[in-house]
C-alpha cells in the first residue's frame, strides 16, 4: 500500500512538474504553484526526485525564491504579462466569435495581470 502511494505521488508530481514547465511558456498556467505541488509530491515519495528538482538549474530557483519570499524576476513578469495580452488579445479579436467569451477572456487577462503585479519582484543581489 505504501509503495502504491509513492508511485501515485511520483506520477502526480511528474505531471505537475511537466505542467509547470509548460507554464513557463504559457502565462495562463501558473508555473510556481505547479512546481511547488510537484515538490510536495516528491518530498513525500522520493528524496532523489525532490533533490533533483530543488537543485535543478532552471526549476529550482522558482521554488527557492518562492519559499524565501523573494518573488519573481522583473523580466519574467514582463514576458508573462506581454505574452498573456498578446495571446488573449489575438484569441479574443480573431479566434473567438462569441462576445461573452471575448469579455471573459479580457477579464481573465486583467485578473492574471493584477495577480502577477502583486507578487513581489525578485531583485538579484551581487555577492
Amino acid at each position: 500500500m505504501i509503495y502504491l502511494k509513492k508511485i501515485i505521488l511520483i506520477i502526480l508530481g511528474s505531471i505537475s512538474i511537466a505542467l509547470g514547465i509548460i507554464g513557463i511558456f504559457l502565462p495562463l498556467l501558473p508555473t510556481t504553484p505547479l512546481l511547488l505541488l510537484g515538490a510536495s509530491c516528491y518530498v513525500k515519495s522520493s528524496n532523489s526526485l525532490y533533490n533533483w528538482l530543488i537543485n535543478n538549474k532552471y526549476l529550482g530557483s522558482y521554488i527557492k525564491n518562492y519559499r524565501l519570499g523573494r518573488g519573481i524576476p522583473k523580466k519574467t513578469k514582463i514576458i508573462a504579462i506581454s505574452t498573456l495580452w498578446l495571446t488573449i488579445g489575438y484569441s479574443a479579436i480573431f479566434i473567438v466569435p462569441l462576445l461573452l467569451i471575448k469579455i471573459l477572456l479580457f477579464f481573465i487577462a486583467i485578473g492574471v495581470t493584477i495577480h502577477l503585479l502583486t507578487i513581489p519582484t525578485y531583485k538579484k543581489t551581487l555577492k
